[in-house]
Formats: C-alpha cells, sequence, structure tokens
C-alpha cells in the first residue's frame, strides 16, 4: 500500500509511547495497532507487523537491564519454551483473524483488560517471595498460555503475563518486567515466522514502528529500574485511562 512520510512519523511516535508502556507494564500495543488499521491495513497484517516493533523494543529492554544489573537468563530462557509452542498455536489461528471479527476481539480485549486491573492484589509492590518448586511448575505451565495469547494477538499480554510473574511466582516488580521482556522477545520471533508465511507484513511500517519501540523500551527499562514500583504502578494508570477513553469513543 501507499504511504506518506507523516505516516512513518506517526508510528514512530506511537511506537515510542507504545515501548515504553509495553516494558513499564503491557498493553502499548493497544495504540500501535489501530493506528496501523487507521492506515490502511487489515487485522491480520496489522498484527503480525507490529511484531517487529515488539522485538526491536524487547531486545533494547533486555539490554538495557542486564547493564544495570538486572538479569536470570537461565529463568528467563526456560520461561521462554514453556511459552513458545502456545505462541506458535495463537499465531496459527491470528493469522486467520480478520475485518468485524477483528474488531470484536479487540473491543472484548480492551474490556476483558479493564476487568483484569480492577482485581485485587493482596501482594505489596516492593516484595518478592522465595521461588519454591510449585511455584515454578506453575509459573511454567501458565506461560503456556500466556504465549497462546501473545501469538494470537499480543495485545495485553502484558496483563496476563505480570500477574503470573508477580503473583504466581512471587516476583517484585521490576524483575517482573526483567523477565517479561525477554519472554516476549522469544514467542514473537516464533510467531512473527508464522504471520511472515501467511500474510504481507509490512515492514516499512514495522520499522517504523520498531524505531520508536527501541526507543520506548530503553526508556521504559530506566524508568523501570530507577523508579521501581512506583512509576511501574503509574504506567498501569495510565495505561488504564486510555483504555477507558477508547472504551468511551464511539465507533
Amino acid at each position: 500500500m501507499d504511504f506518506e512520510l507523516w505516516h512513518l512519523l506517526l508510528l514512530t511516535a506511537a511506537g515510542t509511547f507504545a515501548g515504553i508502556i509495553n516494558v513499564m507494564a503491557g498493553g502499548g500495543s493497544l495504540l500501535s495497532v489501530p493506528i496501523m488499521l487507521f492506515l490502511g491495513l487489515p487485522g491480520p497484517v496489522a498484527n503480525g507487523t507490529n511484531r517487529i516493533s515488539i522485538i526491536a523494543q524487547n531486545v533494547v529492554a533486555i539490554r538495557t537491564f542486564f547493564r544495570r544489573g538486572f538479569s536470570d537468563f537461565r529463568l528467563s530462557l526456560s520461561l521462554s519454551t514453556a511459552a513458545i509452542p502456545g505462541a506458535v498455536l495463537g499465531a496459527l489461528v491470528g493469522v486467520r483473524l480478520e475485518g468485524e471479527v477483528f474488531d470484536r476481539v479487540l473491543a472484548v480485549i480492551m474490556l476483558g483488560v479493564l476487568i483484569l486491573m480492577q482485581l485485587p492484589s493482596k501482594k505489596r509492590e516492593g516484595a518478592s517471595e522465595p521461588m519454591t518448586r510449585n511455584r515454578l511448575i506453575a509459573g511454567h505451565v501458565l506461560m503456556y498460555g500466556a504465549g497462546c495469547w501473545g501469538g494470537f494477538i499480543q495485545i495485553g499480554v502484558g496483563f496476563i503475563l505480570m500477574p503470573i510473574l508477580l503473583r504466581v511466582m512471587g516476583m517484585d516488580l521490576v524483575r517482573t518486567n526483567m523477565h517479561k521482556v525477554f519472554i516476549a522477545l522469544a514467542f514473537n520471533v516464533a510467531a512473527i515466522a508464522i504471520f511472515a508465511s501467511a500474510v504481507s507484513i509490512h515492514w516499512t511500517f514495522g520499522v517504523a514502528l520498531a524505531v520508536g519501540n527501541a526507543l520506548g523500551g530503553y526508556l521504559g527499562a530506566r524508568f523501570s529500574v530507577a523508579g521501581g514500583a512506583r512509576w511501574i504502578r503509574r504506567a498501569f494508570t495510565l495505561v488504564l485511562l486510555i483504555f477507558i477513553a477508547k472504551l468511551a469513543l464511539p465507533v
């Protein structure tokens, strides 16, 4: 499809903000995917193209966390291995989702995230808990389901990954985000291979988004480490307000 310079600038700006939100909380793709739909991309193409930016964002975020002393690649890789088969299955379904069906699914997802965000959490923001065998098993089992969702549509997957890492596995918020970006990188590499084999991914839009998301991933990781729980909670609140506004707007 034809495009103009302002399309790319818009996508880069949206990608920067989405990257920050994705690293610190989740839901940034609810900005980037609708923008691509607005610019004329079909649902599955936008869904697949968005993965380019997510990969770029998370590569930068992982490096930023690592340089600030936050890494546990053994556990990150183990959890990613559990998520990847689910992502492949989800992507095989996602490539077939288009038109009005895609829009309706998107609306349901937004509503579901709003409900999820209202669930009370008894865990203190800065606390971490011992990693028991039962926590590890439960986390790996649930990662398969998270991978299914991430491969299917990606949007809102952060709100699935974070409760698994934070509440089920007992991590603090900074380490939760550290593992989240690694897992999302791994399963999106698998998912984009499925999408690229089935639809015509818009690589130019993807690269424009990726530039923004990479910058956003860097900034999000810095804010996450520097501000800790306080900044992450603010990001959650901001994303929630975006969802409310989006749902309130007429179609």
